[in-house]
């Protein structure tokens, strides 16, 4: 008799994504980020159907129509979530305002994405809404106007990422601004996220975020100690003109992330970067619009 020990096969759990309407497009999509071997895929043929399926079944990640405006999403996401509270649903719309993003965010969409939108920024949203832990209470709305948004974020990757695609919905900047912008105040949340909040959960950085008729601010504070632009050797801003790759021996040394030019390629995006006295508050400001702004 064989003393082997008889191994079971254990079941695998097949996860649901319930896609409202049929678009080849992003079909595709789907197929190319969700292993299908533990994922499948539904569709239904409007948001009505998808109301009465999910008060049947329950689905891991909900996709809306891009047919409809993001108005009749977010009726739809706060009919879903009275009956399936945790829902992680993703806005596609053709027609969105930034009173939509407000509402998508203070109703808990896991992101939300209006025409023309990167299918790579997508792909990688609908990756994080898959595989990610309980998210709902990453980013809290304190305040906000179609103008003027306050946030506060949990220090953590998933929750970066998310917050950065609604402000980049919110603002609606023509490019090649909205690329500046979105890089620039990437860079530097990710700075506040790592540096002051340590990449800590239990942490919180906030967002005060402006959009005026020919300027956009972005104020970004840590809770972090802070810190001076000539005293951060993991930095490329602190390097000596003779060395100017010095911090990349610094940042490998200590076991840090590749990078370090976050400082120096966000004021090459922005007209302005201005740090308060203890460094862990910063404002960014990008003028639309104007020629030689500061001049």
């Amino acid at each position: 008799m064989s003393a082997l020990a008889k191994i079971e096969p254990r079941p695998v759990l097949v996860r649901t994504v319930l896609v409202v309407d049929h678009d080849l497009k992003i079909e595709g999509l789907l197929r190319g980020v969700l292993d299908p071997c533990l994922w499948a895929i539904q569709h239904v043929a409007d948001k009505a159907a998808a109301l009465l399926l999910v008060q049947k079944k329950n689905f891991d990640v909900i996709l809306t129509s891009q047919r409809t405006s993001g108005q009749e999403d977010i009726e739809l996401l706060r009919k879903i979530r009275r009956v399936r509270p945790h829902t992680r649903l993703i806005i596609l719309t053709d027609v969105g305002t930034p009173a939509d993003v407000i509402a998508s965010m203070r109703e808990r969409a896991f992101s939300y994405f209006a025409k023309p939108f990167s299918v790579h920024t997508l792909g990688a949203m609908i990756g994080m809404a898959a595989d990610g832990p309980c998210w709902d209470d990453g980013i809290e709305v304190i305040s906000a106007t179609p103008e003027w948004i306050r946030l506060l974020v949990r220090c953590d990757l998933r929750s970066t990422e998310r917050v950065l695609q609604f402000l980049d919905e919110f603002a609606e900047l023509p490019d090649p601004e909205r690329h500046d912008v979105a890089i620039a105040s990437r860079e530097m949340l990710l700075n506040a996220m790592e540096h002051g909040g340590k990449f800590d959960p239990t942490q919180i950085v906030e967002i005060g975020y402006i959009r005026a008729r020919h300027m956009v601010t972005c104020r970004i504070t840590d809770p972090g100690d802070g810190f001076t632009l000539h005293d951060i050797p993991h930095a490329s801003v602190a390097n000596p003109a003779d060395d100017p790759l010095r911090h990349l021996a610094y940042r490998e040394a200590e076991g840090m992330r590749p990078g370090g030019f976050g400082v120096l390629l966000t004021r090459k995006l922005v007209d302005e970067l201005i740090y308060n006295q203890d460094g862990n508050d910063v404002t960014l400001v990008k003028y639309i619009g104007l020629e030689n702004p500061l001049h």
